[in-house]
């Protein structure tokens, strides 16, 4: 029953209300039951226009809606919802494709994926840093993205941008690979050939090679560049190139269990039996030299002899052999001043385990196969030598 009535005055008031001029409330007039059927006449209006008003006001109110986005309302929306409001403009924050163009973006070590979207962007790669980002979010596994160079394109898509990012041929690097036993001469030039930098910065960086960290006891910078082969991003200063060759060379001696005060007699040693040596026989050639030390005979090898003079021929001239410089070793007992070339591993372990023997010579009697001789005595040297000169005078380019 209190309802009933609850429900009653509520009609009553909502019909029987006006405005001071005698008109029914808008508001009211909407809240009024006056569309429930009771089998009674339609009640007509009083006033002409209340059936139009009601038609007009949602149109109103939608207009305003509207000017309100258009106005000063849409920076409330586009604070509330940018996402939304963009996508009903047509506006995308990701670009489409692959892009148009070249350019390079540089990915530091310890940079997180928020740091590389914002390099992107501000690079021009991307549109926004906020479409990339929001990839790596949704991939899984979680991309790596390796430090380094990369060259990209203008205007890619996300999706195009992290494809590129993780294929290792946009990486902007250059290798340089240096054969075992190449001199630093030949390293610089490999080097310059390989990277682009002037020829002449490089040879300036090894001049001062106590810098590069090579002990202050060393005469040069030979010997102490390991060979490998390097992977160098643009930017990378001469200095730096070969210094990380230098610190490769430490590496290889610890792992020898070379000690500091032995690495320049050890690659002095390496450097000539790499020179000197065949590969497979290299064991037997740092034997040969250690017994003629320890009998105090001079080790004339030619190799040294051509390094000193500055010659490049595999026999010397005679003008080389008599040059006195302190590479001479047949004029000079002992092993040469310093390294004549940079040694690899294999000779490393060659000088450090030489192969137990005799030996006091060897001669090379093929230069194409390698083959090798060792002897005990100089007559049998002797012999050996004669073919050596037989073959070498029926292929007479090798001696240029």
């Amino acid at each position: 029953m209190a309802d009933t009535r609850s429900r009653f005055r509520r009609g009553r008031s909502a019909t029987a209300e006006r405005d001071p001029e005698g008109r029914p409330d808008e508001f009211t007039v909407l809240l009024a039951p006056r569309d429930i059927h009771d089998g009674s006449e339609p009640e007509r209006p009083r006033h002409g226009r209340r059936r139009g008003r009601r038609r007009v006001w949602p149109w109103v109110v939608a207009a305003v809606v509207v000017l309100l986005v258009v106005g000063g309302g849409a920076g409330a929306a586009y604070a509330v919802w940018p996402d939304q409001v963009k996508t009903l403009l047509g506006w995308s924050d990701d670009y489409e494709g692959a892009g148009t163009g070249t350019v390079e973006i540089t990915i530091k070590d310890g940079d997180l994926g928020s740091d590389v979207a914002a390099t992107l962007a501000e690079r021009g790669v991307t549109k926004t840093s906020q479409a990339f980002y929001r990839l790596l979010l949704q991939t899984k596994p979680e991309p790596t993205l390796v430090p380094g160079i990369y060259r990209l394109a203008h205007h890619m898509s996300a999706k195009s941008a992290l494809e590129a990012l993780q294929n290792p041929a946009n990486r902007v690097i250059s290798d340089v690979a240096i054969p075992e036993g190449s001199t630093v001469k030949q390293i610089l030039a490999i080097t310059a050939t390989a990277t682009g930098k002037p020829l002449a910065e490089l040879q300036a960086a090894a001049a001062d090679f106590h810098a590069l960290g090579v002990p202050a006891g060393a005469p040069s910078l030979e010997g102490w560049l390991f060979p490998a082969t390097y992977q160098f991003q643009p930017g990378t200063t001469p200095q730096a190139m070969l210094k990380a060759m230098v610190e490769r060379m430490f590496q290889a001696l610890d792992a020898h269990g070379v000690a500091p005060q032995d690495r320049e007699h050890v690659l002095t040693l390496a450097g000539l039996v790499q020179k000197e040596g065949n590969g497979s026989d290299d064991a037997k050639v740092a034997r040969v030299f250690l017994n003629r030390i320890a009998k105090g005979m001079p080790l004339q090898s030619d190799a040294t002899v051509s390094y000193g003079a500055g010659g490049t021929t595999v026999v010397p001239t005679p003008q080389e052999y008599a040059d006195k410089n302190p590479y001479n070793t047949y004029l000079h007992k002992g092993l040469p001043a310093g390294p004549i070339s940079n040694p690899g591993d294999a000779a490393l372990t060659a000088a450090l385990q030489p192969a137990y023997g005799k030996w006091l010579y060897f001669v090379t009697v093929n230069l194409e196969t390698g083959e090798t001789v060792f002897s005990t005595t100089e007559t049998e040297h002797e012999k050996a030598a004669a073919r050596f000169h037989a073959w070498l005078k029926a292929h007479p380019n090798y001696a240029k």
